[in-house]
């Protein structure tokens, strides 16, 4: 019995350390919500740029087609792959990428959204199941984000404001895809996080997205259509290196 007792703390203890090696060699898209360059706490007022008090009380968004590019002009790909971000779960901001690699990191691109192939594959599990709230039906789709909240200048039930982004079917196919490029080879590599535990660190500004929106006169958009594609193109705006 004792013998027994001992082979499992040793496995536990190689499991551990397999898992810790794995980990601190993957490289890290680290997500990281902001309003004006704060880390964005719920339910917590704000003055957006276009004068707009208003508090955040739901964030989610699909980030899927990681890819990064090397100087030397490979690339890692991370194929078939959908991560939902959700504020409500704080681990989903940190998504592992790939082993870390000694080359230099030119660009990274990764999709706002779903793509058409994926909504029509009946793919439904892990964070693309329904019951994580992201899906309409099968002739919508996918939400590709959503952002709620309340504000004094929306005229609606308890000022509130639901911003549900999506649509995989033309003319409204509303995923969009982000590039951050470094201004040198150089850029992603000298990160602080980076090199000290393999984070790429990206900021999500939501004051970005308010910019252009006066919230007395848009406030709901629950369905594919031309408002959502262009809150969809001022969305990739939102994602910056820090």
């Amino acid at each position: 019995m004792i013998k027994k007792g001992i082979y499992l703390v040793f496995l536990l203890i190689c499991c551990f350390q397999n898992y810790s090696q794995s980990n601190s060699d993957s490289l890290h898209l680290n997500f990281n919500l902001k309003f004006n360059k704060l880390p964005l706490e719920l339910n917590k007022n704000y003055v957006s740029d276009t004068k707009d008090t208003l508090s955040i009380s739901t964030f989610k968004c699909y980030v899927s087609n990681i890819q990064i590019q090397y100087s030397d002009n490979s690339r890692f790909i991370q194929n078939d792959s959908q991560h939902l971000l959700d504020f409500d779960s704080s681990n989903s901001f940190q998504i592992p990428i790939c082993k870390k690699s000694d080359k230099l990191i030119s660009k990274i691109t990764f999709n706002i959204g779903i793509d058409s192939l994926t909504n029509t594959a009946g793919a439904m599990a892990g964070d693309l199941d329904p019951i994580k709230g992201m899906y309409w039906a099968w002739q919508s789709g996918y939400i590709n984000m959503k952002i709620e909240g309340k504000s004094t200048r929306c005229k609606t039930r308890k000022n509130e404001f639901q911003f549900h982004i999506g649509g995989y079917l033309s003319p409204f196919y509303a995923m969009r895809k982000v590039e951050i490029n470094g201004n040198d080879n150089s850029n992603f590599n000298s990160n602080d996080n980076f090199n000290s535990n393999n984070k790429i660190n990206i900021a999500i500004e939501l004051n970005d997205f308010f910019s252009k929106i006066q919230l007395s006169q848009t406030n709901s958009v629950m369905i594919p259509g031309k408002i959502a594609l262009e809150l969809a193109n001022d969305s990739v705006k939102m994602f910056h290196l820090e």
